[in-house]
C-alpha cells in the first residue's frame, strides 16, 4: 500500500463537510431522489455514512467506522471500471491492501462493492490516508479528482455548482455561515429556498443531526 498522494480533508473534517452539503441540499432541494449529497449519521452501529451521487452514474460512498474511514468510488466513464473489463473485475489493486475490516464494511450489496475505480482509507491508528498500489502504468484516469472534487471545500465554490445544478440564486452568506458553524437558522433556510416545506425540512434535518437554530 502507499500513501495517497492528493490533499484530502482530515476524517473529522471530511464527516463534518459532508454533514453541511447535505443539509444544504435537504433546504434546497425537497425531493430526495434528486439530491447529490446524503449522510446518515446511525447508517449501521457506530457508522456514520456520506455519499455523493451525480445521477450521471458515478458516486462516492464513505463510511465513518470505529475501525476508520473507507471511501470508495467509481466513475462509470473511467477506464479502470469492471463494466469497461473484459472479465468484469476489479481492477488489480484497488481492494487487496485494505485492512480486512474496513473492507467488510463495503459488504453491503447497496454499496455496490464492485463498481470501483479507486479506494482509499485511513485506519483510526493512521495518520495519513492510504491506498492499493495499483498497477497503472498507462496512468488511466480512475475518476477520484473528479468524484473528490464535489466535496467542495469553500462556500464559493458549492454556490457556483448548486446555482447551475438547481437553476436558482444561492445565497453565499447563507452557505458561508453553513460552512463556518455547521447550524443553519429557520430564516436562512426560507432565503436559500423561499419555496422550501420548511416543517418537512427541518425534520429531515434533526434525523441528520444537523443544527437549526
Amino acid at each position: 500500500m502507499k500513501r495517497w498522494p492528493k490533499t484530502f480533508l482530515q476524517p473529522e473534517a471530511l464527516k463534518q463537510r459532508l454533514h453541511i452539503l447535505s443539509a444544504l441540499d435537504i433546504v434546497l432541494c425537497q425531493e430526495e431522489w434528486l439530491r447529490r449529497y446524503q449522510f446518515e449519521p446511525q447508517w449501521d452501529e457506530n457508522t456514520a455514512f456520506a455519499s455523493i451521487n451525480n445521477g450521471a452514474g458515478d458516486d462516492l460512498y464513505i463510511l465513518f467506522t470505529p475501525e476508520g474511514v473507507i471511501v470508495k468510488g467509481f466513475d462509470h466513464e473511467s477506464e479502470m471500471s469492471p463494466h469497461a473489463r473484459e472479465e468484469y473485475e476489479v481492477w488489480p489493486g484497488i481492494y487487496e491492501q485494505v485492512p480486512p475490516a474496513l473492507l467488510h464494511r463495503l459488504d453491503d450489496e447497496a454499496l455496490t462493492r464492485e463498481d470501483v475505480t479507486f479506494c482509499l482509507w485511513r485506519e483510526s491508528t493512521d495518520h495519513v490516508w492510504k491506498t492499493g498500489d495499483i498497477h497503472n502504468p498507462q496512468g488511466l484516469d480512475d475518476g477520484s479528482d473528479f468524484l473528490l472534487g464535489m466535496i467542495y471545500n469553500s462556500s464559493e465554490d458549492y454556490v457556483e455548482w448548486a446555482e447551475d445544478y438547481y437553476e436558482v440564486n444561492v445565497p453565499l452568506d447563507v452557505v458561508g455561515y453553513a460552512f463556518e458553524n455547521t447550524s443553519i437558522t429557520k430564516e436562512m433556510m426560507m432565503e436559500l429556498n423561499p419555496e422550501v416545506d420548511l416543517e418537512m425540512a427541518m425534520k429531515e434535518l434533526q434525523e441528520i443531526g444537523f443544527t437549526v437554530t
